[in-house]
């Protein structure tokens, strides 16, 4: 229980990346392949094992110490290495961030409870980040990364490989479509 709620935790971090939510116009489909990586443009079932030198590259954001709000324990991303994590940056005051929640849940019921998936729980556990981890986030995936109302979402593969989603609002379909590959991976 207590891995859950930091695993949810660890997703909720990102959730609360952003101390604004403002209405935006909805993403164009330019802004939303921004900045495509190599990364999420790969193959999601690549026969490639990251080397144990490319695993120690992580981004410095994974082990970031963070601390839950609710509770005041601390937790990093990397501690979550080994399962699939959607990370979702979001505000609770924001309506599209609340839409993209419904859909996550309802993501939840489609895949049933798993040990090796973590995702932003509904108890709505948060972690503030802080200015040097949502710079870093800005850096690697866009700003509009920081901004809740484009619905961002990045999945971490079992490597812990960072895997951005197209900026909006996914349904619960498109969100299993994406992550099944990672889920049926093995580590």
């Amino acid at each position: 229980m207590k891995t859950k709620q930091i695993l949810f935790s660890a997703i909720v971090i990102t959730t609360v990346l952003i101390t604004a939510c403002g209405a935006s116009a909805a993403p164009t489909k330019d802004a939303m392949m921004e900045k495509p990586t190599d990364t999420a443009m790969a193959d999601p079932m690549a026969d490639e094992t990251p080397s144990a030198e490319a695993m120690m590259e992580a981004p410095a954001w994974y082990s970031a110490s963070l601390t839950n709000a609710s509770t005041g324990q601390t937790f990093a991303i990397q501690d979550f290495k080994g399962k699939v994590v959607l990370v979702e940056a979001m505000a609770i005051w924001c309506s599209k961030c609340l839409q993209q929640q419904s859909q996550v849940k309802a993501l939840h019921g489609l895949l049933g409870q798993r040990d090796d998936f973590v995702s932003n729980g509904f108890d709505w556990l948060y972690a503030v980040p802080s200015a040097d981890l949502s710079r870093e986030l800005s850096s690697l995936y866009g700003d509009q990364f920081l901004n809740p109302p484009s619905t961002p979402i990045v999945i971490l593969d079992r490597q812990g490989e960072a895997h951005p989603m197209p900026f909006g609002i996914k349904s619960a379909d498109e969100l299993l479509q994406f992550i099944q590959p990672f889920l049926d991976e093995a580590m």
